[in-house]
């Protein structure tokens, strides 16, 4: 008899069922699933992430090594074919670097005599991955049959011959960090003092809202601007910079999300459920935690997908002009800020690229913030 397990019967007419409400995260996941760009965006956003926090394995090179012969070198070119026929491996052939006689410019004409096969987890330059694990292993380089190495540069080389591919693989770590670290900033102040200003309202309300006003006076780009050249002007170094940028970019910011959180919260602390948890004697504390912060925060994510491009464009766009991310440190930005005249981007097109990053990564935060709209929309059909 115990060899025989006996099956569940399945319920009987008439049975009660219990029946299981799915969570709100778990509906706004179901609903956010259903939009096709927003599921683009969040995969391009991750594959981003993924290659600016390994970024030295990802890259070949190290972002700080000038290989001067091959300035302005352009990218390098895959070959799947020659003489002897077709290769399922990807080779480059090295590259010399020569002067056009009538233009007097550098052109790089490419040795055909031996093939470099480009090569996964190859051994390269020292880093420490994560900042822990010392290691030289590289996802990909190009070498011969004997062992003799070339330069493979993806995305072509800058006026000190670094590798561009490699400069935008540690760039991305700034210019994503940014709106993070600006949320994580400004966000704080602004629910804190746009929920006291909603929840309590009157004279409290009254002078949050013009305190708050005083700072949404100030004019965003020339503030960044003065700020952004006094930093560079007083010779600190690049990290303190960089969090000077992003104190610049909460200063400018903060006051916008407080005034939308407090109208959010005088909205919420009307409902009946509100009224209902004053009327049995919870204090104000537990009511705006346990009943009026779940209610926000739904709207919070929505607002931080939808701040980090902003906040990743006034970067770049302090950056290009020069008044933000400065040497040794480097973002999209500041990597753009080499393609400030016509001619050079005549001659150099690939100084752009740092700039197609920029656009390609706005957009898919902006796919995805349009995405966790629509889903956390009460009114939408799930």
């Amino acid at each position: 008899m115990g060899l025989f397990r006996r099956e569940k019967e399945p319920p009987r007419e008439g049975d009660k069922q219990e029946y299981v409400s799915p969570s709100q995260w778990k509906m706004i996941w179901r609903a956010f699933r259903k939009h096709r760009l927003g599921n683009v965006g969040m995969a391009i956003i991750l594959v981003l992430i993924v290659g600016a926090v390994f970024a030295e394995f990802f890259a070949p090179y190290d972002y700080k090594d000038q290989y001067n012969s091959y300035s302005f070198s352009p990218p390098s070119t895959l070959h799947f074919r020659s003489e002897s026929g077709f290769s399922l491996r990807p080779f480059v052939y090295k590259t010399k670097r020569t002067f056009d006689r009538e233009t007097y410019r550098p052109v790089f004409t490419e040795d055909t005599s031996k093939k470099y096969y480009i090569r996964l987890f190859v051994r390269g330059s020292e880093y420490r991955l994560l900042g822990l694990f010392k290691t030289n292993i590289h996802f990909f380089g190009a070498r011969s049959e004997d062992g003799d190495e070339a330069m493979v540069f993806l995305f072509g080389a800058d006026a000190y011959g670094r590798d561009l591919f490699t400069r935008v693989m540690i760039g991305g770590r700034i210019s994503l960090a940014v709106g993070p670290f600006v949320i994580l900033l400004g966000f704080p102040i602004s629910i804190f003092l746009g929920g006291i200003s909603g929840y309590y309202g009157g004279g409290v309300d009254m002078f949050l809202q013009r305190f708050g006003e005083v700072f949404m006076a100030i004019p965003g780009l020339p503030i960044l601007l003065v700020i952004g050249a006094a930093l560079s002007g007083f010779g600190l170094s690049a990290v303190l910079v960089f969090f000077g940028i992003i104190g610049a970019l909460t200063i400018v910011s903060w006051a916008g999300m407080a005034r939308v959180i407090r109208g959010q919260v005088l909205a919420i602390r009307q409902m009946d459920f509100v009224s209902s948890a004053k009327a049995a004697g919870a204090s104000d504390v537990r009511i705006i935690i346990r009943h009026i912060a779940p209610n926000v925060t739904s709207y919070l994510v929505v607002a931080a997908t939808l701040t980090i491009p902003g906040m990743m464009l006034s970067e770049a766009a302090l950056s290009f002009l020069g008044y933000g991310i400065h040497e040794p440190m480097t973002s999209w930005g500041q990597l753009l800020n080499a393609a400030t005249n016509i001619s050079g981007i005549q001659e150099h097109p690939w100084l752009l690229i740092p700039g197609v990053f920029i656009v390609i990564s706005v957009l898919a935060f902006n796919f995805m913030g349009d995405a966790l709209r629509d889903a956390v929309d009460p009114f939408s059909i799930v």
